[in-house]
C-alpha cells in the first residue's frame, strides 16, 4: 500500500495572493488594456479632433491629445488603408501602440489619445517603431506637465491676489 503524502502549507500561502490582474483588492495599478481605456465612438473621438493642445508629429504619424474628465487616459487609433495596404501591417502597428500605451497609462492619466498612421508607417521595424514612438511620447508628457504647471501657477496667482485685496480691504 503506497504511503500518504502530505504537503505542508506555509502561513503566507494561507492568505490568498492578490494581484491587480485578476480583480480588486491590490493596490497596484492593473497594465490591462481594458474597454475603459478606448476611445470607442465618433462622440469620443470628435472632441480630440477639435481641440487637441497637446500634439507630438513626427514623419511617420501624429499624436494627438486633450485632457478628460477621467483619471484614466484613453486611446484611439486611426490607422488608415490608404497609409499602409496590408492589414498585417495595420494590425501590427496598433498592437505596438496599444502595448506602449499600456506601458506609460500611469504617466498618461487623464488624458484622451488619438495615433493617426502617416504614409510610410509600415517601413518601420518594431523596434524602430517602439522607439519613436516613447519619443514622443516623452515630448506629450513635457508639454502636459508644463501646462499643468503653468495653470497651477495661473490659480495660485489668482488665489495670491485674491488674498491680498481681502487684506487690503480690511485695514
Amino acid at each position: 500500500m503506497p504511503a500518504k503524502i502530505e504537503f505542508q502549507q506555509s502561513a503566507s500561502s494561507n492568505q490568498p495572493q492578490s494581484d491587480s490582474r485578476f480583480g480588486p483588492g491590490s493596490n497596484t495599478a492593473s497594465f490591462r488594456f481594458t474597454k475603459s481605456l478606448r476611445l470607442l465612438c465618433a462622440a469620443d473621438f470628435k472632441p480630440v479632433f477639435d481641440n487637441a493642445p497637446f500634439r507630438a508629429s513626427h514623419q511617420y504619424f501624429l499624436i494627438l491629445a486633450r485632457l478628460n474628465q477621467q483619471t484614466q487616459p484613453r486611446l484611439g487609433l486611426v490607422m488608415a488603408k490608404k497609409h499602409m495596404k496590408l492589414a498585417v501591417e495595420r494590425n501590427r502597428m496598433k498592437r505596438l501602440i496599444r502595448e506602449s500605451f499600456r506601458l506609460q497609462q500611469q504617466e498618461l492619466a487623464g488624458l484622451d489619445i488619438v495615433v493617426l498612421s502617416r504614409k510610410g508607417m509600415d517601413s518601420l521595424s518594431s523596434s524602430e517603431f517602439t522607439q519613436q514612438l516613447n519619443q514622443q511620447w516623452q515630448r506629450i508628457f513635457k508639454k502636459v506637465r508644463h501646462h499643468r504647471l503653468t495653470s497651477q501657477a495661473q490659480t495660485q496667482g489668482v488665489e495670491s491676489k485674491a488674498d491680498t485685496d481681502a487684506k487690503a480691504t480690511d485695514q
